[in-house]
Formats: structure tokens, sequence, C-alpha cells
């Protein structure tokens, strides 16, 4: 087993190092960020876990939400380590049972995600969690279900944070004072 430097700066160095830029993804101009060499590499996973499951103690979440569909890979591990419930929100039509929906802008049209309706109790404090924030638009509609269920929203916390796309900017209304944690910033 391989020990990482627990620093902000190890952790952050780490977790760099096993991104891998993918140029041309999904179309030509776009420099993806394939987290995948990240998930594989047992070090770097659990050293992303443990951080993320610190997030959740430190904002003193009751409960995770993980957004459709990489932020499911992120968030429930770091619920369970932090001895938390896990929430998933998915896409529109993807949950059985009564749910709650929220539409959101996107920038070539919109989409829709829903949640339970009983997923959280009146006073839950619910911790976002996702791979990459970039333009917010999940994001903001997921604080906007959290809240329409009576729950208060703790956070929201990413990996990867592509500031140069302003997802920051158009988060902050809806977080209303609640902080947003990015591992790394670029």
């Amino acid at each position: 087993m391989t020990t990482t430097d627990a620093t902000p700066e190890g952790l952050r160095s780490l977790l760099l190092s096993r991104i891998r830029d993918v140029p041309d993804h999904p179309r030509p101009g776009v420099m993806f960020k394939d987290i995948t060499p990240l998930l594989a590499d047992p070090a770097a996973f659990n050293a992303l876990i443990d951080a993320l499951a610190g997030l959740c103690v430190r904002h003193g979440a009751d409960k995770v939400v993980g957004l459709e569909a990489r932020g499911f890979i992120l968030a429930a591990p770091a619920a369970a380590r932090a001895g938390l419930g896990f929430v998933p929100v998915r896409k529109a039509g993807k949950l059985p049972g009564a749910t709650l929906g929220q539409a959101y802008e996107l920038e070539y049209g919109t989409a829709e995600i829903e949640v339970h309706q009983d997923a959280f109790s009146a006073g839950d404090r619910v911790l976002v969690i996702d791979d990459v924030l970039a333009t917010g638009g999940t994001a903001q509609a997921s604080l906007e279900l959290i809240r329409r269920t009576g729950a208060e929203v703790a956070g929201v916390a990413v990996l990867l944070e592509l500031g140069f796309l302003g997802g920051r900017a158009r988060l902050a209304p809806s977080l209303a004072g609640a902080p947003l944690e990015a591992l790394i910033a670029v």
C-alpha cells in the first residue's frame, strides 16, 4: 500500500497526476478530464474518498447526494465512509416511485433531474458531491430539489472545478452562503 502526502497540496498533486486529458472529446476543441485512471489507482481513489468523507463530516451533513452519473461513483463511498446515507439525483424518468423534478438550462437546451420525494426529512443537512463543476446547472437544480423537500443544503463538493466556465458564480445565489469546496480548481 502506498502512503500519500496528507497535505492539501499533496492530495491535489496526487489527484491531478491521475486525471488524464483527452483532447477533442466529446467534440473538437473540448479537453475532457478523464477521472478513470484516478478511480483505478487504489491510493488515489482512497485519498479522494477520505477527503470527501472529511468534507461531509466538517460540514455537518446528514445525507449525501450524488449527481448522475459520475457523482454516484464518488458520493456513495464518501457517504459510507462518513457513516451517512446516500441519495441519488437522477435524470428524469430513471427513479421508480414518487419523485420531485427540477428542470434546468443547458447551453443547447434543457434537462431535468429528479429525486425521490421521501429521500430527505425536514431539517436534514445535505451535501452534494459531483466529479466536475462546469457551468453549475445540474448542481444548481439539485440545490433547488433539496430545498423543496424541506432539507437544508450543507454545501457542494467537487473533485474538479473548471473555473473558466463560470459555474461558481452561477451557483453562488443558490448556495445562499453554503460552502462550495473544489479539491482541484483549474
